[in-house]
Formats: C-alpha cells, structure tokens, sequence
C-alpha cells in the first residue's frame, strides 16, 4: 500500500511560495474563467425552461413544487404537486407529500393489478403511503430513513442493507435504490401530468441537508442521474427554507429584517437536525443575505422521537400484560407511536390516542396488545428528553461507545436538541467576525441570533416550537442581548420543496439570492516524504483544496505545489472537512489541527488508470478542486508533463457496479 500523493517535492521556495499562494487575491490564484459568458449561458439555458421544479427528497416524506416561468413577474404563482400514489392495494390518491417509505411486499400480498398507478400497470416498488401503512403492521419489510443512511460512512450505500433488522428471507434495497425510487416514482408522476414537459428539461433542484457531506451529495446527484435527470442542482434545505418564506411575504421581507441581524434557521426533520446562521448585510445599499455557518451532521429528529415514545409505551405495556415485545412489536409500536404524536400535536384538545400492536398469541381479543399514548407521555418524553431547559454553556454528552454494536444508523449520542443548539452557536462566534454591521460584546459566549426561522415536520408542534424559543431566548436574555423574534408564515412541511422552486425564479435574476457556497473547507492528506522508522507513520499535512463559501461553478488551482502521484496499483486519499477555519485559502497547509477544527471524511483507496504511464510510476502533478454547478467537490491531479487530469472521486461509499 503506497502513501497518500506518494512525497511533496522538496525545494528552498517551498515556505516562500506557500506565502505567495496564501497572500495571493482569490482571483488571480483561479484559473482564468469566463465568469460573465458562463452566467449569461446559465441564464440562457434558465429562460429556455419551463418550468422551476423542486424537489425536497426528505427523510420521512417527499415534495414537489413547481412554478411556471413563462409568466411575467408579477403572475408568477407557486404550485405543489399533489403525487398520484397507492394507499393500499388497488386505492390511487392523489396527496401533496410522498412518505418517503419502500415496502417490501410478498409476492401472496399484492393481487395481480392491485399495485397499477395511473403510468404503470406495475410499479417496480411500493412507495409512498401504502407502504407506509402496511410497514406499520409488517415493519420488517419496511424501508425508511434512506437519506441518513446515505451520509453513514459505516456502510456501503449501494449494498442491500435494507429493512437493516429484516431476517435472511426478505429481500432487500440498498440506500441508494430506494432513493432512486422516490425520484423515479415523482418523475414519473410530474410527466404523467405535464406529458409536454419532461421533467429533465425543466429547471431542477433538489434539495439536501447542509450538513450532507460530499459523498452523500455526490450520491444523491447519481440517484437523480440514473432515473434520467441528469441535469438536476443541489440546493441546501435551510436556504430553501429561506427563500420560501422571502417569497411568501410577497416582497414585504424587507420590513421583518434588518441590516446587521443574524438569522438563525433551525430545521428538525424526521431524520435530521440542521442549523445554520444567515447574515443580513449591506451591498451598494441594497440588502444582501449570505451563509456563514452550517453546524454538523445531526443524525437526531423525529426518528429518534417516534422511538423514545415507542419504548415509553414497551415499558407500560409490558406491565400490564406480563410479557416482553418482540423486536418486531417495537418496530410496529414505532410507527403506532408516530401516527399518534402527530394526532395529539395537532389536535390540542385531545388527550390520548389508542395504540394498537399485532401479536402472536391466540388469547388475546382479534390477536392484538392495546394500550394508549397520552399527552402527558408525549410532553414529558418529548419535549423534556429533547429540548431540555438548560444554560447556554451546557455541551452534547459524549458517552464511550461500546467495542461491539449492532449495525444501525449513527444517532447522535445526545438526544438534547437544546445542547446541540448551544454547541453550535458557541463555535460559531467567528463566523461574524469579518461582517460589517454586526459585532458582538466582548463579554459573548456564543453568536447571538436576531430573527428565528423553523422548518421541519417536528417544528409543526406548538409544544415544541415554544420550548424551543423560550430556551434560546432565556440564552440571550443571560447575556443581557434583545430576544430573538420569530419570521412568521412558514410552511414547516412545505417550505423546502417551494423554496427550491422560487431558486429558479431567483436564479433568472428575479429576487434576492443567498450567497453560500461550500459549507465547509475541505482538504486532503498530503504525506511527507521521510525515510522509513519502526512503529512511526509517516506525518500527514492537511492541504486546502476548497475554502468555505466556495461558489459553485468555479475552479481553484494550486500550480505552484507539485506532487507525486502514484499510478497503476492501489493508493489511498485521505480527505477532512472543517466549519469553523473559514480563514484557511487554497494552498493553506495545516501540520497540526484539534479534533474539533477539522472531521476526517471517508478514506478513499483507487487504482488510477495508468494512461501512457508504469504501474507504480511517481507521475509529478499540481491539484485543481472545483465546486460544480450541480454543487458537489471534485478534486484533480493534473500531470506537469503533459497536462493529463486524473479526477479523484469522493468516495461514495460503493462497490463496483
């Protein structure tokens, strides 16, 4: 197994030019672009168009919205799609969410043209509601939560993993086909309404967390491309959190926030935590919002919820009937429990909901466990448990894991949404230091946030939603800072899919648009060249190949740093992110960093096509990294001999096809 890039050259120039490549002006480090002609071609090619059609691709449901661009601006109206979709064997409806679920059915389950939907006699899965429904009662044949286990690095999302408890006998889906699924059965759908517009010659979002990492946008991308929408972007769902609300108030969002605020968008969805911190600042007079923070990947939302109430419920009921639950019982009291928590946070006057568990056991009524969830459970479990009322200085809780663990998603450790909160806006209090119009007292533990936008299904409770407020704002209130106000009018189930919608209209030049670029800087391993020593590794430099903020459709060179790349036998990159060193520019070598500062991605170990070379050979190369315009990181080693580029992929976490 050979090294990293092989060795750095070595030269006296070294120290100077690294100076020369960190002083250098962003523009004239890049590639000579043509920036003007490329965004007059994308407008071109927007006009063209449509339709703007996005897509939220969500852990628990899917979305889609959809405005006309031929209209003129000011007859532009917003649309979402109600998704033609089975309910249950041989029942159609139309509904404006796709659960975001696949059932795997047997084949003496579903009768012959009980499956038919309105462009197929035979759809290759069951998605959506129905199998929602009947995974609630055979929940080992059910698949959810696909879009976290595309940013687990512990598996490999194109394997049949899924239903992960599922026995030997029933068949299983990889991450990735079920995605797929989900993108096929909307396309599908989109085009059986709109048969004169196809939906990959519309103006295409989808959305992904911020938090998603390259890997798991890169693999989103491919889902999208292998159901024929090869052209689809990548936008971040709290931008498009954002630009649904700017376009809700009808061109009134500049009344509700002012020069100098910091808003703060908080999305707990089925699956995930996401927060990051919009600045609203001044650019020649005229308002201007920009990302400049996204906290980590949160593997913590209503998943978690849903089960936290299901084991609340297992201790009851296992005292009232003597007996344990089966896994397979706890599964199905999972989605009992979630169907109920939606009921009593959206009907404040009820109390309790009936729960209803299948069972094996032939002395019990119709073979079922009955029992009942209640609003005090839920409140206690729910909001205490998860948005505890603590003080800003309170961290998430990390706990030694256990040497041994069976083979799930990685949920964050800490279910304390309000811990996780405070942790992230206590590590972001240099994400403000170079703005104008904002400051902090010196006396600050954590970036004080102005304005407050929700999104996320969790958000939907009342309960929830006030909890969260009154916590953040007591945060504030301690440091003798202005509450934070709440932006009013969101959708909190529908917000992500419109607000990728209205990008389009905003990327015709029509609207504000939220500067954000990457939500990272990214670097590689670079190892040193060193003579060999017993039980020493050789030292490995992170090396900077995209600094946060880098805009999409652009390019960063490093010429002046030469490397040895080795070709023709296996050789292994390493890669590491970082959301707080936004200061670091392309070039920046690091040969000591905390774990906090800097996270390792996903190892990659390739074969690099030998192209002309010998296996083994050391070829001498320079690096390029370029966000492209679909939003993933590419990484290349351009040959100093002959400019041949080899194009390091971000690993996918996948086999070979």
């Amino acid at each position: 197994m050979n090294g990293l890039f092989g060795h750095v050259k070595q030269n006296n120039d070294d120290a100077d030019q690294q100076d020369k490549a960190a002083q250098q002006p962003e523009n004239e480090r890049q590639e000579d672009i043509p920036e003007s002609q490329s965004m007059e071609k994308q407008t071109d090619e927007i006009q063209e168009k449509h339709y703007s059609v996005g897509i939220d691709l969500g852990t628990t449901h899917c979305v889609l919205s959809y405005v006309d661009l031929t209209k003129d601006e000011d007859e532009i109206t917003q649309e979402v799609m109600a998704v033609p979709q089975l309910t249950s064997p041989g029942v159609v409806e139309d509904k404006k969410q796709l659960p975001s679920f696949l059932y795997l059915a047997h084949e003496a389950e579903i009768a012959d043209g009980s499956s038919s939907l309105p462009w197929t006699a035979t759809p290759e899965h069951l998605v959506g509601d129905i199998a929602r429904n009947l995974g609630s009662k055979t929940p080992i044949r059910l698949v959810s939560s696909a879009k976290s286990w595309l940013c687990h690095a512990g598996v490999d999302c194109k394997e049949p993993i899924l239903p992960s408890e599922a026995p030997e006998d029933i068949d299983r889906v990889s991450p990735f086909e079920a995605t797929k699924a989900y993108l096929q059965h909307l396309k599908q759908a989109w085009e059986n309404q709109h048969p004169n517009a196809a939906l990959d010659q519309q103006d295409l979002i989808i959305t992904v967390p911020a938090s998603f990492d390259p890997a798991a946008r890169e693999l989103t991308a491919e889902a999208a491309k292998s159901v024929g929408l090869s052209h689809a972007l990548l936008l971040e769902e709290p931008q498009s959190a954002l630009y649904s609300w700017i376009n809700n108030s009808h061109g009134d969002w500049r009344n509700h926030v002012n020069i100098g605020d910091v808003i703060l968008v908080i999305d707990v969805g089925g699956g995930t935590t996401d927060l990051s911190l919009i600045a609203v600042t001044e650019q020649e007079g005229n308002l201007e919002l920009t990302r400049i923070a996204v906290g980590d990947h949160i593997l913590l939302g209503g998943d978690n919820m849903d089960l936290a109430l299901a084991y609340t419920i297992k201790s009851k009921m296992e005292k009232e009937s003597g007996s344990r639950l089966e896994a397979w019982q706890i599964q199905a009291l999972t989605h009992a429990c979630r169907d109920a928590k939606e009921k009593i946070f959206n009907s404040p006057d009820l109390d309790n909901v009936a729960l209803v568990v299948p069972s094996r056991g032939s002395s019990l009524i119709g073979g079922t466990l009955r029992t009942e969830l209640t609003r005090e459970e839920v409140d206690r479990v729910l909001v205490e448990g998860f948005l505890p009322e603590i003080p800003a200085s309170e961290r998430p809780v990390s706990k030694t894991r256990s040497g041994l663990r069976t083979k799930g998603l990685p949920y964050a450790q800490d279910a304390g949404i309000t811990r996780h909160l405070a942790g992230f806006l206590a590590k972001q209090q240099s994400a403000i230091e170079d703005l104008e119009h904002i400051t902090l007292p010196d006396s600050a533990s954590f970036v004080h946030p102005t304005a407050i936008l929700l999104n996320g299904g969790v958000l939907k409770s009342g309960v929830l939603a006030d909890r969260l407020l009154k916590v953040l704002n007591s945060w504030l209130e301690a440091e003798q800072a202005p509450e934070a106000r709440l932006l009013e009018g969101a959708d909190l189930d529908l917000a992500v899919a419109k607000g990728a919608a209205y990008y389009g209209v905003v990327r015709k030049g029509k609207g504000v648009r939220i500067k954000g670029g990457t939500a990272a800087s990214y670097y590689v391993g670079v190892e040193s060249a060193m003579p060999a020593v017993p039980g020493m590794e050789p030292e490995v430099e992170a090396l900077c190949i995209a600094p946060f903020g880098m805009e999409e459709g652009t390019e960063e060179t490093l010429p002046e740093d030469e490397f040895g790349l080795v070709i023709g036998e296996p050789v292994r990159f390493r890669f590491f992110a970082s959301n707080t060193r936004r200061e670091d520019k392309v070039g920046v070598r690091l040969d000591y960093w905390s774990d906090e500062e800097l996270q390792e991605l996903d190892e990659i170990e390739i074969t690099l096509p030998e192209e002309g070379h010998n296996a083994g050979e050391v070829v001498p190369v320079h690096l390029s990294a370029a966000v492209t315009e679909v939003g993933t990181l590419e990484l290349h080693a351009v040959s100093q001999q002959d400019d041949h580029r080899w194009k390091i992929e971000f690993d996918v976490r996948a086999g070979e096809d």
